[in-house]
C-alpha cells in the first residue's frame, strides 16, 4: 500500500492536488460516488449532475424536459434501476446464488471530460487516477453500465477497449458503436440508430405513403438516418420531396426556413430524425401558421411525448407516430422509487441533491446557516406524489436489462467452469473472459422479455408503434397501435403488424391517416405516365389502349390481353374472344343466301323461257347457244356466292375465289363473244369473206373456252403453288376472332382478278363502240349497259373490300357478286324477256323484216 501513496508523489502529482500538464484533462476533484460492497463489483456511468450548463444536441440524449440545470431527474431514476436491479439479483436464488454484487455509481456529469473521469476512476480505484496503474486488492470489476449520450460513451468505449473491458450501455444509439474494430468491448441494450431508422422507413412503405418529407439534425446520425431512409424508401417506390437538416446549433433562421418550407410542401408525411430541442422549436413555429392535416413519423418516441404537453400541438401532431425499442420492464421498480428516502441510503451521495430539486426545499447542512424564505427538507416528503412524466415511454428503468446482461454472463462464465473441471475462485477472472461470454449470452428478464445480442453486440428486439390520439376528454397522449419486428424479415422489408381494430377505431375514424402521393393512385384500367422533369412518383393516369388491360391499381404500365382474349370496356380486364363468320343462321347471312338462291332461280327460269322460245327471233339474235352459256354461268355466279356463307373449312377456302373467278370469266367471255358478233355481223359486206368465218357458232364459243381456259389454268396454278386456307384473324375485330380464308399467294390471287378485270374491261370497250350499230333488239345498248353495271360494281367493290374488316369483308364480296349478276342478267335478258312474254307480236319474223326496213330507211 505503501507504492499506492508513493506512486502520485514520483509523478508529480500529490494526492488531493490537481493533474496539469498531459494529464489536466481529467479534471481531478472530490466527485461524489454511491458505493456498495460485494464479491463483484459492477460500475455505473449516469448523467446526473452535470458540470456544466451546454447545451444537449445528440439526438440520443434524455428528453430536454426531463433535466434541470443541476440535477437530470431521468438520470437519477435510471441510476436507480441499476440499483433495484443489483438487489434483485442478490436476492435471487438461482441467478449468481453464491455470489453477491456490488456496485460503484459514478456521475458523469454529461460530460465527455467527466465521463472519462470517472471511467479512470472506476478502474483505477483512485479519486486522482493514474492511466494504466491500478491499487485496487478489493473485488475484481465486472464491466461498466453506461452511459446516457452517444458522445460520452464513445469517448469511454474507445478507453476501455484498450483493456477489453466491458461496457454496456443502456442510451446510447450512435450507429458507428456497432463497428468491432473500433469499439471491441462496446455492447448495449438497445438497437442502432440505423436499425431505428431502418423500422421507420418500413412504417412509411407498409402505410403505402409515396410522397414524404425528410426533416433531419445535421450531424452524423441525422446525415446517416437521412441517407438510409432515402436508401430504403427509393426502391419501394417512395419519392422524397426535400431533405432538410437542421443545425446541432439551435439556429432560429434554419428553423424559421425549415417552418416556411412545410408551409409550401405537398407531401402529408414528415419522417423526424431531430433532437427534441429542435423538434420542438419547429413545432411552436408550426403552430403560428395554418399548417394541419401532416403525419409525422419518428424513431423516437420520447421528444414525440414531450411535444404532446404544448398547448394546441394536437392541431400539428394529429395521427402522430413513433417508435420504442421493446425493453424489459423492472417489475416493481415504481414502488422502489416510491420508498426512496436520504435515510435508508446515507451512503447515496446523490440523493439529498436529488431530493432538494424534487421537493424544491434545502437540506440543513453543518455551519450553515438557511436563508429566509428558504424551505427546508424536514425528510418527511415523499416520491409517492410525484410520479415521474410519460412511464409509458421514458424507460427509466433502462440501466435494468443492463445489469441482468452481465449477471447472466457471470453466471454462464462460472457454470461453464465448473463444467469443465475447474474449481477456481469465481472471483478470480478476467474482464476479457467475461466480454467473450457476455458478448453470446441470451436469457429472460423476470418479466419474461428475451435478452441477445447480435454479432456488432446490438440489442435483438422489435419496435413498438405508437400513435398520438386524442382521448374522450380531450387530452392527446400516445397509444401503442402496433410493432414492427426486424426478425421477421424478408430481404429488406421488415414485419409491421397493427392492431385489427387500428383500421376502424383510429386510422378510419377521428385519426384518420391521410394519403400521402405527389399524384393520386391510378385506378384499374389505367396506368402510370410519369411526368417530364418530376419524381417517379409524380405521374399522370392514361387509359389503356384497346386490346391491353391494366387489373390493379397504379400500374406503371398496362398489359397486353392474350391473343384468345380482348380488353373490356373499362380496360381493368380481359374478356374472351368468341368466334365468327358470316353464318346462314344470322339475318344477314340468311337475307344474301336468299338473294342468290332467287338470282340463281331466276337465271335457271330465263333459260327455261329460252328454251321454250328458242326458234323465235328474239332467242335465235346474236348466238343462241352464247345465250345459254351466259344464263347458265350467271345461274351459277348466283350460287357461288352461298361458298362465301357458313364457317370457312379447307374445301370452301379452295373452292370460293377459283369458282368465283371461273364463272364469272364464262359469263364475261360470253358477253364478249356476243358483242364480237354483232360487230363482226356489221363488218361482212360480201358473201364468203374471211370475216364471215367468225360468225359461226363454233368461233364464239372458241372465244368463250379460250377466255375461260387461261382463267382456269391461272386457278391451277393458284392452288398448286399457294392455295387459300383457313385463318384466325385477331386483329380485324377486338372482340371477337374473324374465322375467314386465307388468299395465300396475293401475287396469284391479284393475278386472276387482274385478269377478270381486263376482260370485264376489254368487254366494256367493244361494247360501248358497238353501241351505234342498227340491231332491232338493241342488244348492242343492252350489252354496254349490263358491261357498265358489272365494272361499276366491281369498281367500287376495290376500296369497299380492302375498309371492311371481319365478315363485314365477306359481306360486300358477296353483295358485289349478286350485283354484278343482276346486272348482267337485268341488262341482257329482261328486255327479251318482257319481248317474249309481254310482246309476242314483236316475235315474229315479220315484225323482224318490218323493223329492219324501217331502220335502213332510218339510215338512208
Amino acid at each position: 500500500m505503501w507504492l499506492c501513496a508513493l506512486l502520485p508523489v514520483l509523478f508529480g502529482c500529490p494526492s488531493g492536488s490537481a493533474i496539469s500538464g498531459p494529464r489536466a484533462w481529467l479534471l481531478p476533484r472530490q466527485s461524489p460516488h454511491f458505493d456498495r460492497p460485494g464479491d463483484v463489483i459492477v460500475g455505473g456511468s449516469f448523467s446526473i449532475f452535470r458540470f456544466s450548463d451546454g447545451i444537449l444536441s445528440n439526438s440520443t440524449a434524455p428528453p430536454a424536459g426531463l433535466q434541470t440545470s443541476g440535477v437530470s431527474m431521468w438520470g437519477y431514476r435510471v441510476a436507480q434501476s441499476f440499483v433495484f436491479a443489483i438487489e434483485e439479483i442478490n436476492r435471487s436464488a438461482h441467478l449468481l446464488p453464491n455470489l453477491t454484487l456490488g456496485f460503484s455509481i459514478r456521475n458523469s456529469g454529461d460530460s465527455v471530460h467527466g465521463a472519462l473521469y470517472e471511467t479512470m476512476g472506476f478502474l483505477t480505484g483512485q479519486e486522482e487516477p493514474i492511466p494504466n496503474y491500478t491499487c485496487q486488492h478489493g473485488s475484481p470489476q465486472a464491466a461498466l453500465v453506461g452511459d446516457t449520450r452517444s458522445s460520452l460513451s464513445v469517448s469511454m468505449a474507445r478507453l476501455l477497449g484498450l483493456y477489453k473491458f466491458p461496457q454496456v450501455s443502456y442510451s446510447s444509439s450512435l450507429p458507428s458503436l456497432s463497428d468491432k474494430t473500433q469499439f471491441p468491448s462496446f455492447i448495449r441494450t438497445l438497437t442502432s440508430d440505423l436499425t431505428s431508422s431502418r423500422a421507420v422507413t418500413q412504417l412509411i412503405i407498409h402505410f403505402q405513403w409515396s410522397w414524404v418529407v425528410i426533416l433531419a439534425h445535421d450531424d452524423d446520425f441525422g446525415q446517416q438516418a437521412s441517407s438510409l431512409a432515402t436508401q430504403q424508401l427509393s426502391p419501394a417506390g417512395v419519392c422524397i420531396e426535400f431533405c432538410f437538416h437542421v443545425p446541432s446549433h439551435q439556429s432560429l433562421g434554419k428553423i424559421e426556413e425549415a417552418v416556411q418550407k412545410m408551409q409550401k410542401c405537398t407531401a402529408r408525411v414528415v419522417i423526424v430524425f431531430l433532437s427534441n430541442a429542435n423538434f420542438q422549436l419547429i413545432l411552436y413555429g408550426l403552430l403560428a401558421v395554418p399548417v394541419s392535416g401532416q403525419v409525422w413519423v419518428s424513431k423516437d418516441t420520447l421528444h414525440m411525448a414531450l411535444a404532446l404537453t404544448i398547448p394546441g400541438v394536437s392541431r400539428v401532431l394529429q395521427g402522430t407516430f413513433g417508435l420504442l425499442y421493446q425493453s424489459s420492464r423492472a417489475i416493481g421498480f415504481p414502488e422502489f422509487l416510491d420508498h426512496l428516502h436520504p435515510s435508508q441510503t446515507p451512503e447515496d451521495m446523490f440523493i439529498k441533491k436529488f431530493w432538494e430539486f424534487t421537493f424544491d426545499c434545502t437540506w440543513p447542512y453543518q455551519n450553515s446557516t438557511v436563508t429566509e424564505g428558504v424551505q427546508v427538507c424536514s425528510g418527511k416528503e415523499s416520491l409517492k406524489n410525484k410520479p415521474h412524466p410519460f412511464p409509458e415511454v421514458s424507460k427509466i428503468d433502462a440501466a435494468y436489462s443492463a445489469v441482468y446482461s452481465i449477471a447472466h454472463a457471470l453466471h454462464s462464465m462460472i457454470a461453464c467452469e465448473r463444467q469443465d473441471g475447474k474449481h477456481t475462485d469465481p472471483q478470480d477472472f478476467h474482464p476479457w473472459q467475461l466480454l467473450h461470454v457476455l458478448r453470446k449470452v441470451h436469457f429472460k428478464t423476470p418479466d419474461g422479455n428475451k435478452i441477445m445480442f447480435d454479432a456488432n453486440g446490438d440489442l435483438v428486439t422489435k419496435f413498438d408503434i405508437f400513435q398520438g390520439q386524442r382521448s374522450p376528454n380531450g387530452i392527446f397522449h400516445l397509444v401503442h397501435v402496433g410493432l414492427v419486428d426486424p426478425q421477421a424479415s424478408s430481404g429488406n422489408k421488415m414485419m409491421v403488424q397493427l392492431k385489427q381494430d387500428l383500421q376502424v377505431s383510429s386510422l378510419r375514424a377521428e385519426m384518420t391517416v391521410p394519403t400521402s402521393v405527389c399524384s393520386e393512385s391510378c385506378l384499374p384500367g389505367f396506368s402510370q405516365v410519369p411526368r417530364p422533369g418530376a419524381p417517379h412518383c409524380c405521374f399522370v393516369c392514361s387509359p389503356c389502349p384497346e386490346g391491353q388491360f391494366a387489373d390493379q391499381r397504379d400500374m406503371k404500365r398496362c398489359l397486353l390481353c392474350p391473343k384468345e382474349q380482348y380488353s373490356s370496356h373499362s380496360r381493368d380486364h380481359c374478356l374472351p374472344r368468341t368466334e365468327i363468320f358470316l353464318a346462314f343462321e344470322e339475318p344477314l347471312g340468311f337475307i344474301l343466301a336468299l338473294a342468290a338462291l332467287l338470282l340463281a332461280g331466276l337465271a335457271v327460269l330465263v333459260l327455261g323461257v329460252f328454251l321454250r322460245h328458242r326458234d323465235t327471233p328474239v332467242v335465235r339474235a346474236n348466238n343462241r347457244t352464247l345465250s345459254y352459256f351466259l344464263l347458265i354461268s350467271l345461274s351459277l355466279c348466283a350460287l357461288c356466292a352461298l361458298l362465301f356463307l357458313g364457317r370457312p373449312t379447307v374445301i370452301t377456302c379452295l373452292l370460293r375465289q377459283t369458282t368465283f373467278a371461273v364463272v364469272f370469266t364464262v359469263a364475261v367471255s360470253s358477253v364478249l363473244a356476243k358483242t364480237l358478233t354483232v360487230v363482226l355481223a356489221f363488218r361482212v359486206t360480201r358473201p364468203r369473206s374471211r370475216i364471215q368465218v367468225c360468225l359461226n357458232p363454233g368461233a364464239s364459243t372458241s372465244v368463250v373456252l379460250i377466255a375461260s381456259t387461261i382463267q382456269a389454268v391461272l386457278c391451277g396454278v393458284w392452288l398448286a403453288t399457294s392455295p387459300p386456307f383457313p385463318d384466325r384473324d385477331m386483329v380485324s375485330e377486338p372482340q371477337h376472332i374473324v374465322i375467314q380464308c386465307q388468299e395465300g399467294s396475293g401475287a396469284t390471287f391479284f393475278c386472276v382478278l387482274g385478269y377478270l378485270g381486263f376482260l370485264a374491261g376489254g368487254t366494256f370497250s367493244v361494247a360501248f363502240l358497238a353501241r351505234g350499230l342498227p340491231d332491232v333488239f338493241n342488244e348492242t345498248k343492252f350489252l354496254t349497259f349490263s358491261m357498265l353495271l358489272f365494272c361499276s360494281v366491281w369498281t367500287a367493290f376495290l376500296p369497299l373490300y380492302h375498309s371492311a374488316r371481319g365478315k363485314s369483308t365477306v359481306a360486300v364480296e358477296i353483295f358485289s357478286i349478286l350485283a354484278s349478276t343482276a346486272g348482267l342478267l337485268g341488262g341482257i335478258f329482261i328486255p327479251k324477256c318482257y319481248i317474249i312474254l309481254l310482246k309476242p307480236e314483236r316475235n315474229t319474223p315479220a315484225w323482224l323484216r318490218q323493223g329492219h326496213h324501217v331502220q335502213q330507211n332510218r339510215q338512208s
